[in-house]
């Protein structure tokens, strides 16, 4: 259970990371949303599975997390989930949104400085 969060929160992070690049908007995001969206990930960042459906989720967070605060609290989350479980492969991690064909201007890392993502 642990590995599978870990692995959810690696993936997060990968899709705040790639949400980083769109326009502003106003609400946050919750951490509820971003986990439904990178669910599908979990099999393929904890080495348990194709990457199959993941790039659905990581382009549809992309797409509704556009504004600054949208990214940081997609950001917060990835790192709260992520410093506390086992079992994420962090280079599978960083390459979704490559894999995916989503362009992000930094790396994906669990040491990303939330406040410093920035809208587009």
């Amino acid at each position: 259970m642990a590995a599978t969060t870990k692995a959810m929160c690696v993936a997060l992070i990968a899709a705040v990371l790639v949400a980083a690049a769109a326009p502003p908007a106003e609400a946050a995001i919750g951490c509820g949303t971003v986990i439904s969206y990178l669910s599908p990930c979990l099999p393929y960042v904890t080495n348990r599975g194709p990457l199959a459906g993941c790039c659905g989720g990581v382009k549809g967070l992309f797409n509704v997390a556009k504004s600054t605060p949208d990214l940081q609290a997609v950001c917060r989350c990835l790192k709260s989930l992520g410093g506390s479980y086992n079992g994420v492969n962090l280079g599978k991690a960083a390459g979704l949104p490559q894999q995916c064909g989503v362009n992000i201007p930094y790396k994906i890392s669990p040491s990303t400085d939330c406040s410093k993502v920035r809208g587009t």
